[in-house]
This record gives C-alpha cells, sequence and structure tokens, in this order.
C-alpha cells in the first residue's frame, strides 16, 4: 500500500516511537501517564507523553478513542500518531477532542514509507508530508490544504446537520462527518440500532461528553443499549467497589440513559432478546459484539469506536462503508485448521492466534466444519480475534452464515495451523509463575445461557476450595434465565459469585482478592489484557480445567485439547 492519507490535519514534530506490532491504547496505554502497559507489547515500559507515535495500527477495544481523549484532557497525549494501515478507534478520538475540545494532534497513514521510520530517533508531521531522522527535526515541512469532502447527504441529513433535529444531533453530525470522510466514505445510511461502548468510565472526559451532548438536548434516534459499565449498579457496595468510581460511573450512565439508552449494561448484546437479524445494518461499538454480529448473526456494522457510537445513535446513520459493503466482508486470509482433538479452550487460542496474523485482514476459518461449534465457541473465538486483530470480522466454512460463500475464492494468504501453533499461543497467554490459583475470572465476554448450562453440570457435584474466590459476569437478562432455569442455585451452593452490569476489563481490588495472586481463567481476552489491567499472573485453560482449579487452588496441567 502507497497511498499516504492525511486523517486529522496538523503539524508536530519531536522523538519517535516506532513499533511494528499494533497497540490497543484500553488496557495498553494508562490515560493517566500515557505509559504502555501491555506486558504483551515490544513497548511495554515506554511512554508515548510528547512523542510521535508510529505503529502499524490499533488493535482491540473500541474504547480506545476514548482513552486518547483522556489523554488530551490530561495533558499526557502524543505529539502526533503515524500509521502504516488507515485506523479508525485511535483516530476518531483525535476528531472527537478538536470537535469538542479544540484539542488537536496530527494523525497520518503513510503506507508502505512505513517501514522508513524503523530504527529513526525523530520525526516530523505536516498535512501528509512526513520525515524521520537520527537527529532532532525542524518544522519545515509544506503543510498542504485539506480537499473538500464529497459525501453525499440526503435532505433529511442536512437538515439535521443544519441543526433541525438539536445542536446535539447537529454536532454528532459533524464529527460522523468527519470520521466517514476519513474511511472515505461518499455517503450515509441509515442504521436501525445502536451499541454504545462510551458508557465505560475511563476517566472525566468520559462524563464530559454526554453531559455535553445531553446538555444540548440529546435523544437517540434509534433503539440503543448500553455496554458493560464500570459497575454492579445494584450491588457496588456489597462486593466493596469504590465509592468514587461508583459516583462517577453513576454520572456517567445516567447521562446515555437520560439521551433514552436502554440500561442493558452489556458487553454481549447479542445475548439479549431480539438480537439484530442477518443482512441488518446496526451501528455497534464493542469489539467481540461487532465480531459476533458480523462473524455469527450475519449483521452488518463496522468496528465503530467509542464515541462515534453516540453519535450514530444521536442521528441515526453510519458511514456506508467497510463491513456494510459486500466488498468489505470478503476474506483475504485462508487459514487451515489441523486438529485431532478438539474442547472449548481451542476457540478463543484459535481466535487469539488468527487474530495475531491476520491483523486488519478478514480470516476464512476452515477445518471446523465437522466439529459442530456452539454458540459460545464461536463467542469465544470473535472475542479472542478482536483482541489482537482490528478485523471486523471472521468466516468458518461449514459454519457462518456467510462462510459457504468464499470456497472458491483465491486469497493473497494460506495459513495452516496446527496444534503445536496453538500450544505455542497457550504458552504465551499463560503468564504465572508458579501453580497458585486465588481467582476464577468467567464471563469475559458476559456469560450466556448455555455457559451457564455448562458450568453448572460441571459445578453439580463437586466442591469448592476455600481459598478460591469464583466470580461471573453477565448482564440482567442473562442472570433471570438462569436463575430460572436453577443454573444460579447450583454455582451459588457451589461458591460462585454472580456479578451484573460490569465486565472483567472494569473490575479492580477487591473483587480480585488482595491476597491473588493468579487468576484462573477461560478468557483468551482476559487473559491478554488481566496482566497489565490488575497485575496479576495468569493461567489459561478450558472451563472444566477452571472448575478443577476452584476445587484444588492450583494449576499445573498442560492444554487440555492436549490431555484428550
Amino acid at each position: 500500500m502507497n497511498h499516504r492519507q492525511c486523517l486529522v490535519h496538523g503539524m508536530a514534530t519531536g522523538e519517535l516511537l516506532f513499533s511494528d506490532v499494533p497497540l490497543s491504547f484500553w488496557a495498553g496505554v494508562e490515560p493517566q501517564t500515557g505509559q504502555i502497559v501491555d506486558r504483551h507489547h515490544p513497548l511495554y515500559g515506554c511512554n508515548i507523553n510528547g512523542r510521535i507515535l508510529a505503529i502499524p495500527s490499533s488493535r482491540g477495544s473500541c474504547t480506545g478513542s476514548m482513552v486518547l481523549v483522556e489523554m488530551f484532557l490530561n495533558g499526557n497525549a502524543p505529539a502526533g500518531l503515524i500509521f502504516r494501515d488507515k485506523e479508525q478507534i485511535i483516530t476518531l478520538g483525535a476528531i472527537v477532542a478538536k470537535a469538542l475540545f479544540d484539542l488537536s494532534i496530527p494523525v497520518l497513514v503513510v503506507g508502505d514509507a512505513f517501514d522508513a521510520l524503523r530504527n529513526q530517533k525523530f520525526a516530523a508531521i505536516s498535512g501528509e508530508n512526513f520525515q524521520a531522522s537520527n537527529q532532532s527535526l525542524p518544522m519545515s515541512l509544506p503543510s498542504p490544504p485539506r480537499s473538500p469532502s464529497d459525501i453525499q447527504l440526503t435532505a433529511e441529513e442536512k437538515d439535521i446537520l443544519n441543526g433541525s433535529q438539536g445542536p446535539a444531533a447537529q454536532k454528532a453530525m459533524e464529527i460522523l462527518l468527519s470520521f466517514a470522510d476519513m474511511q472515505g466514505a461518499h455517503r450515509l445510511l441509515a442504521v436501525t440500532r445502536a451499541h454504545i461502548d462510551a458508557c465505560i468510565y475511563t476517566g472525566p472526559a468520559s462524563v464530559r461528553i454526554p453531559q455535553k451532548f445531553l446538555s444540548m438536548g440529546a435523544r437517540v434516534a434509534i433503539p440503543t443499549t448500553l455496554n458493560a459499565i464500570s459497575i454492579d449498579r445494584r450491588r457496588w457496595k456489597e462486593i466493596g467497589m469504590d465509592d468514587s468510581l461508583a459516583t462517577n460511573a453513576g454520572q456517567l450512565v445516567d447521562a446515555y440513559m437520560a439521551m433514552g439508552a436502554q440500561s442493558s449494561f452489556t458487553c454481549a448484546p447479542y445475548t439479549l432478546e431480539d438480537p439484530p437479524k442477518y443482512g441488518q445494518d446496526i451501528g455497534w461499538s464493542e469489539s467481540n459484539a461487532v465480531v459476533f454480529a458480523n462473524s455469527v448473526l450475519g449483521a452488518r456494522t463496522q468496528k465503530y469506536p467509542d464515541l462515534i457510537d453516540v453519535c450514530i445513535a444521536l442521528t441515526g446513520r453510519a458511514p456506508l462503508s467497510g463491513a456494510h459493503l459486500d466488498e468489505g466482508r470478503v476474506p483475504t486470509v485462508r487459514v487451515t485448521m489441523k486438529l485431532n482433538q478438539i474442547d472449548d479452550s481451542v476457540y478463543p487460542i484459535l481466535g487469539y492466534l488468527i487474530g495475531k496474523i491476520v491483523g486488519g485482514d478478514i480470516p476464512l476459518v476452515c477445518g471446523l466444519e465437522q466439529r459442530n461449534p456452539r454458540m459460545a465457541d464461536l463467542k469465544a473465538l470473535g472475542a479472542a480475534l478482536a483482541t489482537t486483530a482490528s478485523a471486523p470480522m471472521f468466516h468458518v466454512r461449514g459454519v457462518t452464515p456467510e462462510g459457504n460463500q468464499y470456497d472458491e475464492l483465491d486469497t493473497a494468504r494460506e495459513i495452516c495451523l496446527d496444534s503445536a501453533d496453538l500450544v505455542d499461543c497457550w504458552q504465551e497467554l499463560n503468564t504465572a509463575t508458579d501453580t497458585s490459583v486465588g481467582l476464577v475470572s468467567l464471563g469475559n465476554p458476559h456469560f450466556a445461557l448455555e455457559e451457564f448450562d455448562h458450568l453448572s453440570g460441571l459445578c453439580k457435584t463437586r466442591t469448592k476450595s476455600p481459598g478460591v474466590k469464583i466470580a461471573i459476569t453477565t448482564n440482567r437478562e442473562v442472570y433471570q434465565q438462569a436463575y430460572k432455569a436453577g443454573f444460579i442455585d447450583i454455582l451459588e451452593a457451589f461458591g460462585a459469585e454472580i456479578i451484573t452490569d460490569t465486565c472483567w476489563c472494569m473490575l479492580q481490588e477487591p473483587v480480585i482478592p488482595l491476597d491473588c495472586r493468579n487468576i484462573m481463567t477461560n478468557s483468551a481476552k482476559y487473559a491478554h489484557y488481566a496482566p497489565g489491567m490488575v497485575r496479576r499472573g495468569v493461567h489459561f485453560g478450558s472451563l472444566a480445567q477452571c472448575v478443577e482449579a476452584a476445587c484444588t487452588g492450583t494449576f499445573s496441567n498442560g492444554p487440555s485439547w492436549e490431555l484428550l
């Protein structure tokens, strides 16, 4: 890719921080300091404050946009951003900071010229131009004018832009058009529902933004669900959550609910009643939800960053681009699996590994046709892929709705994976340095009903160790379904704690016991994030291995599929 594109116009010069590994700002960068805390990233421990950061693209969570806005308001944002590939999550943070707070940095895509930045110590950006050197650079590059947008608007969209639906929708449309222009979209499309991930408390900015929209009379234009929030809103005091966090997170949630959003509070909105239908255009944020909606349901949404989800909800419009289009759903990598044995732990490992390989490319996975993966398996695969990749979806031949459309497709890349590859990935996720287990963490993403069914069967005749805590996160709707089915009684008798509204990506001490050295989980997503977020070692395994660890307080076995 030789195309160079200025995503956010501006000028900057400074020390260069380079990596050829994508980075998630959410759980990867500390917004209060600018330090990179993702222990799986080569730049771990470096600080991006005031530097020009050069990475291929983002990966992982859609909340990365909000993290960058927090950094702007904290005064520790990078001086500029250079990407190899077109990037939208972190870039959206720069667009919103400029639109709402008049704070800005340049954001540039350089394509094949990206590798020229390797081993350079300084860089300068001006519009579409950049230089790199081992010596400090003056700001001497020419700054070309920006070309006008050619997005075609309907009469109704023009009215929104002119303020017919109030100043909040007007400002949302302005931000949405900047985002659509960055993507190269030529028009918008109407979507039927939205899912807001920006309801996670990341700091003062996450509250200021919805309150600012609300002060302008904001109301959602389409049915809108809310992602998992930062607290269990009904039991936060009982489980020991911080008073100030509860106050701030409550104000954030109240603002979105005052706009008309539903109190769904789940990172797995596809588990709610009436999920999106095949072919339906929606505007969802939350990385795992996007991947599941596109891949397993066959709905159509881009991987929308936090805050553009709010703009979509307020206008009912989204850019006609990416996975909304047939051509934006075509796989470009064929991944063939060769496994003799398989269990539930293979799917998250597979998603995590494929995500690392494909980046922004959409994979077609072959070799699982006869394995009959459950929805929970595809959920785990998609969540893990969304952690390490920027791709909005995957296909599984013979399994997912569009998986058989591409049998004759000639892909640019062919990849074959076997058990040895998965074992290597399993070892990467197992960061614990001793066999102890103090906490078993389940429900990242939120537990679905079939997972409660499976877990209750594993726990029914077992006895949990008193020295191990086991906690499961889910949403209120699924909790009620599990309760009516008798699963909750079984799990609580075993000693499990059920937490609603929030998710493991937001939970800290004392939900995570102070004396806990290591966490056991069946989530590759949480195994990736936990070492940086909660400073604990992680054991990763199957759901059955998680139950065994809860009963024994230790984990020393290898990959479960290798033990079959």
